[in-house]
């Protein structure tokens, strides 16, 4: 949870574009490798486990080291799915070497679970899907235009409420919810198509 908070929801995307630029001369690597300190001390909830978060962020800091100096236009996919697994492997390992909680609700491995993957849907889930398409995502023309971007954005939210909402329905075990939002979204989608071809229509006469 501290690492899907750390690296995904509370890292902006001008601080990624910023360490991209400027590597290990970014002030917000190091910020962000401080934001993961806390977060594992902040979950953690107990003193005698400081090198625990110590460990989680010394190892951040040098995996994403290594990434944003090896990272290339060509290998930035591949980059970002062996950062996160090298990142998750020492979070593993150090869970397995000691499993300690404080907080009761932490305790109740379900709960855990619930947490764990509603937290996952939102922003670690809209950039793994993103980079999974990369290949195949046009690139409109204009790029950096001020309404494209905000109609970007509206799809990542957009996209987080809908996976969130199936996610609930399968939890209540209610999956004609499923089928119901799926339905309206083809409804919605194909009225905009249609739209789209009577533009292209008119544009051509």
């Amino acid at each position: 949870m501290a690492h899907l908070l750390g690296d995904f929801v509370l890292q902006p995307n001008s601080w990624v574009a910023d360490k991209e630029n400027r590597k290990l001369k970014s002030k917000y690597l190091y910020l962000h490798v401080l934001i993961h300190t806390a977060l594992s001390f902040i979950f953690l909830w107990n003193i005698q486990l400081w090198w625990m978060a110590v460990l989680v962020g010394i190892s951040h800091f040098i995996i994403d080291a290594c990434k944003l100096s090896f990272q290339t236009v060509k290998n930035k996919k591949s980059w970002f799915f062996i950062d996160q697994a090298l990142h998750f492997l020492v979070i593993a390992g150090v869970s397995f070497y000691c499993n300690e909680f404080s907080f009761e609700f932490l305790k109740d491995q379900e709960t855990l679970k619930i947490i764990m993957a509603a937290l996952f849907l939102t922003s670690p889930a809209s950039i793994f899907i993103k980079i999974l398409l990369s290949s195949w995502t046009p690139v409109p023309e204009t790029a950096g235009n001020i309404q494209t971007e905000s109609l970007s954005s509206a799809g990542k939210y957009i996209g987080i409420l809908e996976r969130l909402l199936v996610f609930t329905f399968i939890l209540v075990d209610h999956w004609e919810g499923v089928g119901f939002m799926v339905a309206a979204k083809s409804v919605f989608r194909f009225s905009d198509l249609a739209q789209a071809k009577q533009e292209n229509s008119r544009s051509m006469y």
